[in-house]
């Protein structure tokens, strides 16, 4: 059995990050399909980069609670028909609700693309801003598409944390933290600004591959030796408190 070696310094997260890079690099997420360039995962193409803003930003606010199949399949069709920040502030609320119905939550997505496409082009100028603060102003913008953005379109140093983020960075012993605010926060301290811009696509590419949700591959994890596997199995489904009355109810009869 190996002996686990926890990391405890910067240089040693920075090893575990780099290893996982490598074991996954060339995975193709959604943000990297959409873009110019899309088999560069080095993010060293912001000069490119930064004139698909607009549609990294709607694409990253569709894709919530949406597998990246599905919206890309969206984000593909919806700009066939409205590709400029002008042309989705004027389209018909009705007509985005069905390009965009099988992202999920889709009436409420219709109406804030809208309505940041509206202030984009009226506000910005059709350009999309490249400071967190102005990012967050957006309608259905939370920390996570906006450090997307930020990462993705403009090279900046920024930590989406996503579902896979939040996971994998407990599971190692990285962080213990109860909310994706909290391990942005945490990961900033424990990693240098220079690798910021990697842990995203590192983390949720290696999420999906092996260090999975419920059934995580550990034997053939590349950083297990340093990972403390602290793996919290899923709570058993129970019944809802409504049935539990019912049920008694007949056993009472």
């Amino acid at each position: 059995m190996e002996e686990k070696s926890p990391c405890e310094t910067t240089e040693c997260r920075v090893e575990m990050l780099d290893i996982m890079f490598d074991t996954v690099k060339g995975f193709s997420l959604l943000l990297e399909q959409i873009q110019p360039d899309p088999q560069n995962f080095d993010y060293d193409s912001a000069k490119i980069r930064k004139n698909y803003a607009f549609k990294t930003l709607i694409a990253t606010m569709l894709s919530v609670r949406s597998r990246d199949e599905t919206t890309i399949k969206v984000v593909e069709n919806l700009w066939k028909v409205y590709s400029t920040p002008k042309a989705l502030a004027n389209a018909p609320l009705e007509e985005l609700e069905i390009l965009i119905k099988s992202s999920g939550t889709y009436r409420q997505k219709a109406k804030r693309i809208k309505e940041t496409a509206r202030i984009i082009h009226e506000e910005y100028e059709d350009v999309v801003p490249d400071n967190l603060d102005e990012l967050l102003k957006f309608p259905g913008v939370g920390r996570k598409v906006a450090n997307c953005v930020l990462v993705v379109s403009f090279n900046k140093p920024a930590i989406p944390v996503d579902t896979h983020v939040h996971r994998i960075s407990n599971r190692t012993g990285w962080v213990s933290t109860k909310t994706p605010e909290k391990t942005e926060k945490a990961l900033e301290g424990l990693f240098p600004r220079d690798t910021w811009t990697k842990i995203n696509y590192t983390m949720v590419s290696f999420g999906k591959m092996i260090c999975k949700p419920i059934t995580p591959q550990c034997d053939r994890c590349p950083v297990r030796t340093w990972c403390k596997q602290i793996i919290i199995s899923p709570k058993p489904k129970t019944p809802s408190s409504s049935r539990n009355k019912r049920i008694g109810k007949k056993n009472k009869k």
